[in-house]
């Protein structure tokens, strides 16, 4: 990562709402924090500093005394002809559909940025920036759907910015994800850039959380068939996978495991396949007759919700109360529960290539129509821990 040489800096921005805004950076930070601080600056709760210029006289002053003071602490100060970021930032949000909030983050130490690697959901020059260039603050712009947008000076040029997407809830494993949109340059004016924004980048980036929610949907329904098959086979042949015979013994456990493995798999099913459906028009398609299989999907999708719920509540009771169920009793609410959303597995094996075939077709929205309504639902808690002597299921 390419940084200045200096271990302390100050950047000074001119913001039209605040007067003077100033951030530390660099491996010693604190010693420009301390210089900021002892010359009459205010810090604020984002990590920035602010002088007001509500009198010339007294915030030259300032200025001369932390030219001053930093130069005691060993910190460079650089006045830089860009405008406050945050400002930038408002500027675009206003001329975005919906509405949109704006934060600051400060990256005061070298190393913070490399947080925002796992978060940024990018296939363009914006997350090659955060790897391999200082980037000491950036801007987040979110939305009330969920959507979070990073902008940030563009690295090696003097007015450019580059934006870019986190990614939105529910997704992990999001460095080099191979659906990800990629960042666009803007130019920082309000217009242009909330122009490019809207009618460029927020579609792609619906676009590519439409696709990756349905390759998130059928890769949780195909691991599902394959461990069925699997399962199947076993049952058929009386081995494992390996070749080693199952003990009737065994045979309970075995499909424990099998259905464990199911309801597993079966949450990316219910975290995102409500989008997906969402986006489908099987009329205006090809394939007019799958509306009825959706229909039955969305039926299985609520009912599967409705169990996920309920599982969710017993969990945080439990927590609540920091005990853990006998593992008879447990095992049976377990049971109980697997036997409610097989069903519900079993329509989504049966009509889920239907779901997959509409949202292939499914077009991009268009900037007018907005986004897609988000959708929420509660992640399964942490497991308990398992009782005494379990043993893992084999395969």
């Amino acid at each position: 990562m390419t940084s200045t040489s200096a271990p302390a800096q100050i950047t000074l921005f001119f913001s039209r709402s605040v007067g003077i805004v100033a951030a530390a950076n660099g491996e010693k930070y604190a010693w420009a924090q301390t210089a900021l601080e002892a010359s009459g600056f205010q810090r604020r709760k984002d990590g920035t500093y602010v002088l007001a210029l509500g009198d010339p006289q007294v915030a030259q002053a300032t200025l001369i005394s932390l030219l001053r003071i930093a130069d005691r602490h060993r910190s460079i100060v650089k006045i830089t002809g860009r405008s406050y970021i945050r400002d930038v930032a408002e500027g675009i949000a206003g001329h975005l559909p919906g509405e949109w909030s704006v934060t600051v983050d400060v990256y005061s130490h070298p190393v913070w940025q490399e947080d925002l690697v796992p978060w940024l959901w990018d296939a363009g020059e914006l997350s090659q920036a955060i790897q391999t260039t200082r980037i000491p603050y950036a801007a987040v712009l979110t939305d009330g759907t969920g959507i979070n947008l990073l902008l940030t000076e563009r690295p090696g040029h003097h007015h450019d910015y580059v934006v870019g997407a986190f990614a939105p809830d529910g997704f992990d494993d999001n460095y080099d994800e191979p659906h990800a949109p990629s960042s666009i340059v803007v130019p920082g004016a309000a217009q242009p850039s909330a122009h490019a924004i809207s009618h460029r980048f927020l579609p792609a980036y619906h676009q590519a959380v439409h696709t990756r929610r349905t390759a998130a949907v059928a890769s949780a329904l195909g691991r599902i068939r394959e461990e069925g098959q699997t399962w199947e086979a076993i049952k058929e042949s009386g081995r494992y996978s390996d070749g080693s015979p199952l003990a009737p013994e065994g045979l309970p456990g075995a499909e424990e495991a099998f259905v464990g493995l199911s309801w597993f798999e079966f949450r990316d099913v219910l975290l995102h396949a409500p989008a997906v459906l969402e986006r489908c028009r099987p009329a205006d398609s090809a394939w007019p007759q799958d509306t009825a299989a959706l229909d039955r999907l969305q039926g299985a999708l609520g009912r599967g919700q409705e169990i996920l719920s309920e599982w969710n509540a017993r969990l945080e009771g439990l927590r609540a109360t920091s005990r853990t169920p006998p593992r008879e009793s447990d095992a049976d609410v377990k049971a109980e529960r697997d036997a409610r959303m097989q069903p519900v597995i079993e329509t989504w094996l049966a009509d889920g290539d239907a779901l997959l075939r509409q949202a292939g077709a499914a077009a991009p929205a268009s900037p007018s129509a907005g986004p897609v309504r988000s959708h929420t639902v509660a992640a399964l808690p942490p497991a308990l821990p398992a009782p005494p002597g379990a043993v893992p299921a084999r395969r």
